[in-house]
């Protein structure tokens, strides 16, 4: 901000004194939006972007909605930011008349959600921006049943937040804040995340230990806990990537901190090639993501597709017997935009599905709504996994020893991950799933994004690489899910497209999948051939539809 105004007092040229003022007025008009994901955005001055002031009002429109005496337990991740935040956050809460309790290091984001159920808190803090750039920072919010908030709450906190600001600004108002000094400030102890790596060992199934893995932190916080899980679990120590595994908010060895993303794995994949692992597996910068990568049939590192390894999770525990023992029985979830095949697993099994909206305050939902049924597994294609509703939000730690074990014990019975793979497709057709990415970025990006979300839903594509559209359901309407903006598409060779906005990018996406049946496993692989052939047509269809040059990713 001060280098636009040293332009605007310089003057000497009028266009970039204009330019300079527009973006100015960018800054302070508005205010960044509080949804069911809490605030995400850019750290820097003004209510558009994350700052301590930013911060400080947010938490105090969250106490003026909390019961009086609330307890909040805070957590903060390595970014930019996070602890003067996290402290922020705490300190108002203390001065507020509620509890404030904080984590005493930077620690992954399911310790805290796991603190939040721990604690018996009436809500939990997460200060980190997860794997979006380093220049970000956000603010996730947790309710007391341990998941974090959907409508009406996200609403009502945010115009209890509007109304703090808006009388603060108007000099009616002003915030108190607390330091570790006054009584109802605690930091805590490192009992909550040693209480998070006991409980997690129990999403293991089997003894199966016999792993050489290579791991990742991706620059962020979970090396070290990560590092502790797997000792206590009995697995060989992991081969650690050290250029990554110590917290780096510039995450300097990566263009996006996202294990999705092309090259994020890059070292990973050269380190375990070198070591000759048997596979790698990545967290994202807050921890609560994995990835993993395995030897494929030419004996080259292969990443696997969030898809694939929900439903390899979902087989692992499904074939151990997890939760079989429950007298209500097991549910399984996934978002609308993920996979239909563990629906069709589950349905196999005799366990009940729920497919839900995007975001896991709705795939993590039936921990709290079915509660006689054990939560077998919850996972998004982004690659969220929720194993045992242990923590009630995506967990890389116990996915992580979850797909360990399942590794483990595929090598004793001499299988690979393929293999199972081509058994699933046999008995439930080879589901084949990508997205087609539009990047909004600029400021007229979200006008644009509306604009093409509208025109999907007006004037949808008849067809899709000579497939012919057979329904369309505006997700607006509610008909099957909470209203939300969205678009589900079916055609009538058993492709399904969803097309919906990112919660937390500028971006609007396309999730398209095929399905193509399979005459028995050694059939898959001409199944697989036939369905990505499909797949890249379907892509290709549906960017010329856009008009536009898009990403895919």
């Amino acid at each position: 901000m001060t280098a636009l105004l040293d332009t605007i007092a310089a003057g000497a040229d009028e266009a970039e004194v204009a330019a300079a003022q527009a973006q100015l007025r960018t800054l302070f008009e508005g205010r960044i939006a509080f949804g069911t994901a809490g605030l995400r955005s850019s750290i820097g001055a003004g209510p558009q972007q994350m700052n301590r002031l930013v911060v400080r009002q947010t938490t105090a429109g969250l106490m003026d909605w909390l019961p009086d005496g609330a307890l909040v337990v805070i957590g903060y991740d390595a970014r930019h930011g996070s602890l003067d935040f996290a402290r922020d956050t705490a300190g108002v809460v203390a001065a507020a008349g509620g509890r404030a309790e904080i984590l005493p290091e930077p620690l992954p984001t399911p310790v805290l959600a796991h603190a939040v159920l721990l604690r018996e808190a009436d809500a939990g803090v997460m200060v980190t921006a997860s794997h979006n750039p380093p220049a970000d920072n956000g603010y996730k919010l947790y309710l007391g049943d341990g998941i974090q908030l959907v409508s009406p709450a996200d609403r009502e906190i945010a115009a209890a937040i509007d109304q703090v600001a808006a009388a603060q600004l108007a000099g009616e108002r002003t915030i108190d804040i607390a330091d570790e000094s006054h009584p109802s400030y605690t930091v805590l102890d490192d009992t909550i995340a040693a209480s998070h790596i006991e409980l997690v060992q129990q999403a293991l199934t089997g003894t199966a230990r016999s792993t050489n893995l290579v791991y990742t932190a991706m620059h962020g916080v979970g090396g070290a806990h990560m590092e502790r899980a797997f000792e206590r679990a009995g697995f060989p120590s992991l081969l650690t990537v050290a250029e990554q595994h110590e917290p780096n908010p510039d995450f300097p060895t990566v263009a996006f901190p996202n294990p999705e993303e092309d090259g994020a794995l890059d070292l990973a994949l050269a380190r375990a090639e070198a070591a000759g692992a048997d596979g790698i597996i990545a967290n994202d910068p807050d921890a609560d993501r994995l990835a993993i990568a395995v030897a494929d049939r030419n004996g080259r590192q292969q990443p696997l597709s969030g898809d694939q390894l929900g439903v390899l999770l979902a087989d692992h525990l499904i074939r151990t017997g997890a939760g079989a023992a429950n007298v209500g029985g097991r549910v399984t979830a996934n978002s609308v935009v993920s996979s239909r095949l563990l629906s069709r697993m589950a349905e196999a099994a005799g366990i009940a599905h729920v497919t839900t909206l995007t975001g896991f305050k709705f795939v993590a939902r039936p921990t709290i709504e079915m509660p006689e049924r054990h939560y077998l597994l919850g996972y998004e294609e982004a690659l969220g996994y929720c194993v045992g509703g242990l923590v009630r939000d995506k967990d890389g730690i116990s996915a992580a020893l979850v797909a360990a074990e399942m590794l483990a014990s595929l090598a004793e019975a001499g299988i690979t991950v393929w293999d199972r793979l081509d058994a699933l497709a046999a008995e439930h057709g080879a589901h084949i799933t990508g997205p087609v990415t539009i990047r909004l970025d600029g400021p007229d990006g979200l006008e644009l994004r509306e604009a093409m979300m509208a025109r999907v839903l007006a004037d949808p594509p008849q067809d899709l690489a000579g497939a012919l559209r057979t329904s369309l359901e505006d997700l607006q309407a509610g008909t099957h899910f909470p209203p939300a903006t969205g678009a589900i598409l079916f055609f009538d060779d058993d492709t399904r497209v969803i097309v919906r906005p990112s919660g937390t990018e500028p971006k609007l996406k396309a999730y398209i999948e095929v399905v193509e049946k399979v005459n028995g496993p050694a059939h898959a692989a001409e199944a697989y051939v036939r369905g990505n052939a499909r797949l890249a047509k379907a892509q290709r269809s549906l960017q010329a539809y856009f008009g536009l040059d898009l990403e895919d990713d």
